[in-house]
């Protein structure tokens, strides 16, 4: 996501209060000998200090004491007048301790911690990004439109700003080695301590791995969320390990009081940016804690130093996960171009999480049951936000279903055809699946979420309109084997345009001559382009109300600007780099 989902910030901006982000972990097998803390060898998981070891001056050679701070202490004050400069200190030396003992390593220097006003931090934070570019703006328009996330009338890059605009309340900076509270002007300052710790952890790993090296910046939207699923998952795992003791033996400060903080109500931005966003934080705190199940830390420092390379990898918790190369030709005739300095030689991946999303949000925003048809727009929003394992410190999420799992590669290329008020424009979004079940179970279901946005039955053979809405226009959809093949274009000539050799026909023309039944050959639901809503919502209600209403986990306003909070630190550290 480090191009599609641009953020507005020029820093690794991690948040700090209520729920919080994060960057990356820490791998002693990645340190040379002559970098390492003076007593840490690679591999090593050195005991924690006792509080009779643990002495001022102590730290890089010390587990579980920073600087005469011993894990297990006590704090002699509260937060409920906020946090002067010298309990600030004392909080994060014992929350420093504390990430050492649960992670088995030592820091090898201090962690400043500072505050900046709202307004400082806006106006440092301006700039540096690329969504001023048109031809980017352009291209990441259609990356979201065929997502069926941001409609054709609206700007992707503003979407995205609505998401995160605001909302940052602190980050830490690679560049600078340092953290950064962001308070509004007269605000004391007031910190929840297991997002302190989760954003520690950053700092711990920035100092055993450069986290501005290459290979934690993945190159597609999927890789980037994929390499997220371990930097952030090891993260989150250690936030609710930290948690899980502050809840038992551990002293800590009770965390703020949310309600107010954040950027707004959950109707003031698009859930499924949001919802994509956040996949990391949910996916791969699980894949890091099966990893530590499995091998100890040293599982996750081996996954670290190779990061997982799609988000299937973390989802499924699977790091032998196989993905294949897509084949794709420009075949494109009339003056239809690609942008080949967008992307990867202009085309995206959008992965399996983001794939699941397209299908989710359908009943979330528009009340079309897509990933389960048969049932209500209510329950297929229940398949996403009840997960069958949940995590102590935020909500999370599940993003796997038989309509994308099986997913094996896909380049997704925006097209542009002429300028000005002739623009026009268009994509060809190459899909490749495990098997042909596969790619057959996201063929019916991209169907139905196609049939569910237009008037009319679908015609295999035929391309399809949308005539008003979020997402007019032409579609030939086409699967062949194990590859299913989306093209798009405002009009019926387009498509066959971009796709001449495909296998496409115009429309039926208004006569019925040429219509088929209506019936796509390979679904196994007759009438699979249902989009009502009367399943087992005995009150019909279901969409972004009924998220509320039905009490799904996660989304009232205030769960809502909760889980922003969380999401902001993967969008905006992209901008460090």
């Amino acid at each position: 996501m480090r191009r599609v989902l641009t953020l507005s910030v020029v820093v690794a901006a991690i948040l700090l209060v209520s729920l919080g982000g994060g960057v990356a972990a820490a791998d002693p097998t990645d340190v040379t000998p002559g970098d390492a803390p003076a007593d840490v060898t690679p591999g090593d998981a050195p005991a924690s200090a006792t509080a009779a070891e643990c002495e001022a001056g102590d730290g890089t050679g010390v587990v579980g004491c920073w600087n005469g701070t011993h894990y297990e202490e006590e704090l002699s004050f509260n937060q409920s007048d906020g946090l002067n400069a010298s309990e600030l200190e004392a909080l994060t030396h014992l929350t420093m301790a504390r990430v050492e003992h649960i992670r088995e390593r030592p820091f090898r220097e201090d962690v400043p911690v500072e505050t900046v006003s709202r307004s400082e931090f806006m106006n440092d934070s301006t700039g540096g990004n690329n969504t001023t570019d048109e031809s980017f703006r352009r291209w990441n328009d259609e990356v979201w439109e065929a997502l069926f996330v941001v409609g054709e009338d609206e700007n992707a890059n503003d979407e995205i700003d609505a998401v995160f605009g605001g909302a940052v309340s602190g980050f830490y900076s690679p560049a600078e080695d340092r953290i950064v509270l962001v308070v509004a002007e007269g605000e004391e300052t007031q910190i929840d301590p297991s997002t302190l710790a989760h954003e520690l952890v950053h700092a711990m790993q920035d100092q055993y791995h450069d986290l501005t090296r290459p290979r934690y910046a993945g190159a597609t939207q999927d890789g980037d969320l994929a390499v997220d699923g371990i930097v952030e998952g090891e993260a989150v795992h250690v936030e609710e390990l930290y948690d899980a003791r502050c809840a038992g033996n551990w002293s800590c400060l009770d965390a703020p009081d949310s309600a107010g903080e954040g950027g707004g109500s959950g109707a003031d931005f698009n859930f499924g940016i949001l919802q994509t966003v956040l996949q990391p934080y949910s996916d791969g705190a699980l894949y890091v804690e099966s990893l530590v199940d499995e091998g100890g830390w040293e599982a996750v420092n081996e996954t670290m130093t190779n990061p997982p390379e799609s988000t299937a990898e973390v989802i499924h918790r699977n790091p032998d996960y196989e993905t294949r190369n897509v084949t794709f030709e420009d075949e494109a005739t009339g003056d239809w171009e690609t942008y080949p300095d967008q992307g990867v030689d202009g085309a995206e991946t959008t992965g399996e999480a983001s794939m699941f999303v397209m299908f989710w949000y359908q009943s979330f925003e528009y009340d079309y049951p897509v990933l389960e048809p048969e049932t209500s727009a209510g329950a297929n929003v229940r398949i996403h936000t009840q997960p069958d394992e949940e995590l102590r410190t935020r909500a999370n999420y599940n993003y796997a279903h038989e309509s994308t799992d099986g997913w094996a590669g896909d380049e997704l290329y925006p097209y542009r055809a002429s300028e000005g008020d002739d623009a026009r424009d268009g994509y060809v979004w190459v899909t490749e699946w495990q098997t042909a079940d596969d790619a057959a179970d996201f063929h019916e279901a991209y169907l139905t979420m196609l049939t569910a946005h237009g008037d009319a039955e679908y015609e295999e053979g035929r391309v399809y309109e949308i005539e008003d809405g979020d997402f007019p226009g032409a579609y030939g959809v086409v699967r062949d084997g194990t590859t299913v093949t989306i093209v798009h274009a405002p009009e019926p000539a387009g498509v066959l345009e971009l796709r001449p050799d495909a296998d496409l026909e115009p429309p039926a023309t208004d006569d019925g001559e040429g219509a088929g039944d209506g019936n796509d050959t390979d679904s196994d639901d007759a009438d699979g382009t249902d989009t009502g809503s009367d399943g087992d919502d005995a009150d019909g209600s279901s969409g972004p109300d009924a998220s509320t209403d039905d009490e799904v986990p996660g989304f009232g306003a205030v769960a809502g600007v909760l889980g922003l909070v969380a999401a902001v630190s993967l969008l905006a550290r992209r901008a460090r780099r």
